[in-house]
């Protein structure tokens, strides 16, 4: 029989852990996040860690996590895994259009896609990079996403910077913030491309493959722009959530710092 591994970890030790962290009432915070790296046994698992967030948010505040689906995507262009080329076709034909209430997340945790499924959480209208958002910002937050240019300046990436909200990296490191992706957009640099995507959506009632212009992004240096961050501003705030080692930052000096730092050192 296996046992139990200890600790317990419940919503209420989780909320205590957020406000230590310098979680606050009426926050927007961005949450990235790995269950896994809690530990320990979660009295009402990844719902707990839902409800503590919302609770240490308060009624004035708002969460907000990535609810992405890369998946849904041009076949040609997929590589973890390929798939055949005679696919192709076929794939374009049956895979389903965009519906922020039934599309899955892809490789985005169990926190997000149950969050996602909350009463009251409202899914911004991007097939690929969407962001879902509960509290009293939400509608501002999620509302007006455009299609190009999907992580930039109609994103709620750039609601978020507007609002002066937050950044919490939840068991992962700086390579997962998606704020960063942003800065991308606003830098100037060597090397900045523009690609075209595609993505299945219904309009005007009828599937139709849609092709929008991005931004080709890359967050090979996100850990060394955390990093750097964190040493040059003194912003970053450390603490753990139950075994999860967790930073807290803002997330608007961070993108003005990561704008910067791109426009310096990449080549």
């Amino acid at each position: 029989m296996n046992k139990i591994q200890g600790p317990l970890i419940t919503k209420d030790s989780l909320c205590a852990d957020l406000r230590a962290l310098g979680v606050e009432e009426g926050m927007t915070l961005l949450v990235h996040s790995s269950y896994k790296s809690l530990g320990g046994f979660v009295a009402g698992g990844p719902v707990a860690v839902i409800l503590a967030l919302e609770e240490a948010l308060g009624e004035t505040g708002t969460l907000v996590v990535p609810t992405h689906s890369g998946d849904l995507s041009d076949p040609s262009g997929w590589q973890n895994p390929p798939v055949p080329e005679a696919w192709w076709e076929t794939i374009r034909e049956q895979m389903p259009a965009y519906d922020p209430d039934l599309t899955p997340l892809w490789y985005m945790g169990v926190i997000p896609e149950l969050f996602r499924k909350q009463g009251g959480t409202i899914r911004s209208a991007h097939p690929n990079v969407s962001f879902a958002a509960r509290g009293a910002k939400a509608r501002e937050i999620t509302g007006g996403h455009g299609l190009e240019y999907g992580l930039g300046e109609t994103s709620p990436l750039a609601r978020i910077y507007e609002a002066e909200g937050w950044v919490l990296l939840l068991g992962v490191g700086h390579g997962n913030n998606t704020s960063i992706h942003l800065a991308e957009y606003r830098a100037d640099y060597p090397g900045k491309k523009e690609t075209v995507q595609k993505a299945p959506m219904m309009v005007d009632g009828q599937k139709k493959w849609v092709a929008y212009r991005e931004v080709e992004i890359d967050a090979e240096d996100f850990d060394r722009i955390g990093a750097d961050f964190e040493r040059d501003t003194g912003l970053v705030r450390r603490g753990n959530l139950a075994g999860a080692a967790c930073l807290l930052m803002p997330q608007k000096p961070l993108v003005d710092y990561a704008v910067d730092w791109m426009t310096r050192n990449r080549k």
